[in-house]
């Protein structure tokens, strides 16, 4: 397959050159990726300032190319510019740290998936669990051997997988299962500090809740080493409110 490979962690992080060098074994692939971290910059894409892209001189088995921009950014460009095509498969990733939960609201390389998605084309956003200590040659094993035995051409338009690796030696996997987004967020709270002027600045820190009831919650099967797969939608409209609210206002009803 012809691969286009993004992330939010920067064009020249451990996890998006793992990734490469063992896709390229079996695939075509081209990086482009952010020239700097990106990391929680959500969906955002960059339409007031301009573009830069440049070719990265490293000596690998793929080229590779850096943008001054967002990992939306990039697969744009990716397509329009370097490949002036549409691949087979988007891969965002590989992430430091998981994307779980509400982090996939603001994290990077998930809408560096999603971006694909747009532009139909099937598209994979990949994590590796632990942001201290992240395995990513387990992640880097896994969606090469993932990508033998799942169709990925069954992803709908407006669609991607969310994949979360546990970090853990590839041997110790059990497999993947397929997981729902959970109700994981985090209890925010801002830490107040005083820079060398004497002005005060905030911090924003926060603690991780994990209480959601649901048995494919997606952190639940990475603690029992699974691989959590999770297929995600950009559209986010509330359909049993919806329908709730349809019965509550209908055309009878409503006075304008």
């Amino acid at each position: 397959m012809k691969i286009l490979i993004t992330n939010d962690d920067g064009v020249t992080a451990d996890g998006i050159l793992c990734l490469a060098r063992f896709l390229s074994k079996e695939h075509e692939v081209t990086v482009v990726a952010p020239e700097t971290e990106q990391s929680a910059v959500g969906h955002a894409i960059t339409i007031r300032f301009p573009l830069w892209l440049r070719k990265v001189d490293i000596k690998e088995p793929f080229e590779i190319y850096s943008v001054s921009g967002t990992p939306a950014d990039c697969v744009k460009i990716g397509i329009d510019v370097v490949l002036n095509e549409k691949p087979d498969l988007v891969i965002s990733g590989i992430n430091r740290g998981n994307n779980l939960g509400t982090d996939v609201i603001y994290s990077g390389t998930v809408s560096g998936a999603l971006e694909g998605a747009i532009a139909g084309i099937p598209s994979i956003a990949i994590s590796s669990y632990d942001f201290k200590n992240p395995m990513y040659e387990t992640a880097a094993r896994f969606i090469l051997k993932f990508l033998k035995e799942f169709d990925v051409n069954s992803i709908p338009r407006f669609s991607a997988l969310n994949i979360n690796v546990p970090s853990i030696p590839y041997e110790k996997l059990r497999g993947w299962k397929l997981t729902k987004q959970s109700k994981r967020m985090y209890e925010d709270y801002f830490e107040k500090r005083v820079d060398p002027s004497g002005s005060d600045y905030y911090w924003m820190k926060g603690n991780i809740v994990e209480n959601d009831p649901d048995p494919k919650a997606d952190y639940k099967v990475l603690k029992e080493n699974f691989v959590s797969v999770t297929p995600i939608s950009l559209f986010m409209t509330n359909e049993k409110y919806l329908s709730k609210l349809e019965e509550m206002y209908s055309e009878n009803k409503i006075v304008w």
